[in-house]
């Protein structure tokens, strides 16, 4: 049996049918938002696959991976969660098939099953329920909120289903309920909204025993009475409970929507719960957003130089970190995609760079593409062109400097012998805590840590005045500390260190417009009500050119 919940713990249950990316992240989100105001929501995510975290995957295949502060590697869905909602989440919030069948696997070899039989059903579906209740004690949570990865029908997903399922029936019905997102198709010459897709979804979910409460349907436009009707009658639900999620410029239109559609009645209704929106500051963002993107008031062009641009994914949150500069500063941010893995020659960096106002290289591995963004970054840094390098993009501003300002030839990091590169001046090197590190899973220097910034510096006016904040990172390499003297008298600055090591985390260079790195990454604390100051300073002094 699964372990005792709160009792005044509530539970929404989000899965997704017909077909994946119909947004089932944004959706969870935008529904925490609206409950935000007057309860805690605790946003869980399940994730069918058999790896631990994403930590490992390729984010052309998967997007980006998201960091918490606590340092764990979690699906992006969690970017949406903190920026919708305004928390801050944990690793332990992310259930992986992998992390399910290890923790089992583990409690079998202590012989925690006392000699039964280990089976998926109850110990697999046990597992799963436990790691929910938990949540919501540890938590205190007034409300959990579990998106199911995947699609209805998806043979890594089930056991998930299964879960969910006999959840209901162990907190009570009045306790859980089950929204479903589906897919309204509009086809091309038909002009006619679609309900069978939704049909035979919903059918499959009755299949696993679920009968959804609510149904939103993912649409190209709002869905007209009719089809609510249709969609009603088919799934046993009332039309108010079927849900326009209509295809949108802005995700962060989205709560508004799932207000004006009378959502947070219907949870409020379901669950005994109260918590009423107050979207007015979030309506204003939103319609700067909207409107800079129709009707600009001023445009910014920003180039995002990196070599996973084929999938915008892969960068999500700096591409968001940039919509909130646009809301706060009331401008339309236009991202001009770069891939640095095809500037050869300073030609090539010149006409990839034509029409931008400042330049964000972002973090990444490797060696491929690297060579193009130090050609980036040199441009930049000579025709005083706001720059923001990230990560990655740190550490290549120093090596960039290194070779062509402070006259080490040849300088770079350590990442490329790798690729059997030799490395004179190694700039970049390895951290003394990763040499030894074989497994590349979790084992990076990761999450929150402090940075203590330099008195009267750049970075030192950005960050408020403050001496001392906190920001996640991701990375293995640093700047070599043997090299950094030498690069100070050359004229850089690393105006951010870490408060007891010699490790740099912030870089500028004085009398620049603007031309800083940072070693964390700031665009994962980014979100529409705070936007990041680098990120923000960067755009506004984009805005100056």
């Amino acid at each position: 049996m699964s372990k005792a919940r709160k009792p005044h713990t509530k539970y929404i249950v989000v899965t997704g049918g017909v077909l994946s990316g119909l947004g089932k992240g944004i959706a969870a989100a935008s529904i925490g938002n609206l409950l935000s105001g007057r309860l805690k929501v605790i946003p869980v995510k399940c994730d069918g696959y058999l790896n631990t975290d994403p930590g490992t995957m390729n984010p052309i295949e998967h997007g980006e991976v998201f960091v918490q502060d606590d340092g764990g590697e979690v699906d992006m869905d969690f970017g949406h969660y903190e920026r919708f909602m305004g928390i801050e989440s944990k690793f332990n919030w992310n259930l992986t098939m992998g992390k399910v069948f290890k923790q089992i696997l583990d409690k079998e070899r202590r012989g925690d099953y006392l000699g039964k039989t280990v089976q998926f059903i109850p110990h697999v579906t046990d597992a799963i329920k436990n790691w929910y209740h938990e949540i919501a004690a540890t938590e205190n949570a007034d409300v959990l909120l579990i998106e199911v990865g995947g699609t209805v029908g998806d043979l890594e997903n089930q056991f998930y289903l299964e879960a969910i399922r006999q959840l209901k029936r162990d907190v009570g019905e009045d306790n859980l309920i089950y929204i479903h997102l589906t897919y309204v198709p509009v086809p091309e010459g038909v002009h006619e909204q679609k309900s069978k897709p939704t049909q035979m979804s919903v059918r499959l979910l009755n299949e696993k025993g679920i009968e959804p409460d609510i149904i939103i349907g993912r649409c190209s436009e709002l869905l007209n009475p009719s089809i609510k009707e249709k969609i009603a009658s088919y799934c046993n639900i009332s039309p108010a409970a079927v849900i326009s999620g209509p295809d949108v410029r802005s995700v962060y239109e989205i709560p508004l929507i799932y207000e004006r559609e009378g959502l947070p009645e219907l949870l409020h209704s379901a669950l005994g719960i109260y918590s009423p929106p107050d979207l007015r500051q979030w309506e204003t963002w939103v319609t700067n957003i909207k409107n800079n993107q129709d009707n600009p008031r001023r445009t910014v062009t920003i180039a995002l130089c990196g070599k996973y641009t084929t999938l915008e994914d892969s960068y999500a949150s700096v591409v968001e970190a940039l919509t909130h500069c646009g809301a706060h500063l009331n401008v339309k941010v236009a991202i001009k995609w770069v891939d640095t893995s095809k500037l050869e020659t300073q030609a090539q960096v010149e006409a990839a760079l034509q029409g931008a106002e400042g330049v964000i290289v972002p973090g990444g591995f490797g060696h491929r593409g690297i060579e193009g963004k130090i050609k980036v970054i040199q441009y930049v840094r000579e025709h005083d062109m706001p720059y923001l390098g990230i990560c990655y993009g740190m550490q290549l501003a120093v090596v960039e400097y290194a070779r062509n300002v402070a006259g080490l030839k040849d300088a770079n990091t350590t990442e490329v012998r790798q690729e059997g590169i030799n490395v004179p001046h190694p700039v970049i090197d390895i951290l003394p805590g990763q040499v030894n590190v074989s497994n590349k899973g979790g084992t990076m220097r990761l999450g929150g840590h402090d940075v203590e910034i330099k008195q009267g510096s750049q970075a030192y006016k950005i960050f408020g005045n403050k001496t001392l904040v906190r920001q996640r990172f991701r990375h293995r390499y640093e700047v070599n500390p043997e090299y950094i003297k030498r690069i100070e008298e050359k004229g850089l600055v690393f105006s951010g260190k870490h408060p007891t090591e010699n490790i740099m985390q912030v870089m500028e260079l004085p009398g620049h417009k603007y031309f800083l790195g940072c070693q964390f990454h700031p665009e994962l604390t980014s979100n529409l009500r705070n936007p990041s100051p680098l990120f923000y300073h960067l755009v506004k002094a984009a805005l100056a050119e």
